[in-house]
């Protein structure tokens, strides 16, 4: 087997490595590829995968494998190995293009069979109904074909042979159903309750919720959760779940609001209907027109915040460990 392995790595693996993907993210540095495969003849304990998917760890902090290939890849291939499959995980069943196909981008997948099979109850992520484009096919020159996710292994089993067999489907050379910790919020900590104290709106709606835990980042990709963080103001109590990339700072996955406070508005003057002034701290309010005077009073208004529960980011813009919201009500 470690003789199989060693020539694995010399013939396939190991000559990916300083190769620079291109990115459909002009701003997004892009990094050499520094790959790495690992043999373990006892798993890893999980507490390395969970620091592995919830934060940053270093090939220095990895668990010694008793035989190793490469750098970098090294961490990732031990949080694999490290990960305990339980009842907590999804299903994709990933199949593989013909070897002449390989080092092309474009990819040729039956949309017709993915309209159906995204029907299916179970599957998810296959496309994003706002766009109607597939989600199921790299952008890349990698060997995949196409990687359809199910909740069910039966069914991303028979998924991805409909579609791996549909006519417009380019031909394969194999498919295979792997366990997946796909949709399983395995890189999500417990939730975060606190208090809004100012909101910081940027370019394209991006939003720094500043709160009496921290600063918590809303961006503009994500849709329904940068348009909840842009209603927030002052007193507002939420909770939300995110990554931290920085101490203080969470990048949000989902939010909701636990409390709005109302809008608050100076009574309108009893004579003139015109909407009283404060006449400075204590000193009560007058109206600018007939100048009556009363002692400090407001009117509260109700907010009502524009989602009931809690939001998160579209299909296209959420991490594959991202555990859909509507799942909670369903199976």
């Amino acid at each position: 087997m470690l003789d199989y392995l060693d020539d694995f790595w010399t013939k396939h693996i190991s000559i990916q490595r300083g190769k620079i993907a291109q990115s459909t993210h002009d701003e997004r540095e892009q990094f050499p590829a520094d790959p790495g495969m690992v043999w373990f003849s006892v798993q890893p304990d999980q507490s390395f995968y969970f620091s592995a998917v919830r934060g940053e760890v270093n090939l220095q902090s990895v668990p010694k494998a008793d035989y190793s290939w490469g750098g970098q890849g090294c961490i990732g291939a031990t949080a694999a190995v490290a990960w305990k499959q339980g009842e907590n995980c999804t299903w994709e069943a990933i199949a593989w293009r013909a070897y002449e196909r390989h080092g092309q981008n474009v990819r040729k997948v039956c949309q017709q069979t993915l309209e159906k099979i995204d029907e299916i109850e179970t599957t998810f992520l296959s496309r994003d109904p706002r766009k109607g484009r597939a989600l199921v096919a790299p952008r890349g020159p990698c060997p995949v074909l196409f990687g359809i996710r199910s909740r069910v292994q039966e069914d991303a089993q028979k998924s991805g042979e409909l579609l791996q067999n549909a006519e417009h489907t380019e031909p394969s050379v194999g498919m295979r159903v792997f366990s997946t910790n796909q949709a399983t919020d395995d890189h999500l900590s417990k939730s975060m309750t606190a208090k809004v104290r100012s909101v910081q709106k940027y370019a394209k709606g991006s939003c720094q919720i500043i709160t009496d835990k921290g600063d918590w980042m809303a961006f503009a990709e994500s849709g329904s959760v940068k348009h909840l963080a842009q209603w927030l103001q002052s007193g507002d109590i939420i909770e939300g779940y995110g990554l931290s990339p920085d101490v203080g700072v969470i990048h949000l996955e989902k939010l909701r609001v636990v409390s709005a406070t109302p809008d608050r508005f100076r009574p309108m003057c009893s004579k003139c209907n015109v909407r009283m002034k404060s006449m400075g701290t204590g000193q009560g309010s007058r109206c600018p027109k007939c100048k009556l005077r009363t002692d400090d009073a407001w009117d509260e208004i109700p907010r009502t915040p524009p989602f009931s529960s809690w939001v998160q980011p579209p299909n296209d813009s959420r991490r594959h460990l991202a555990r859909p919201l509507e799942w909670d009500n369903q199976l």
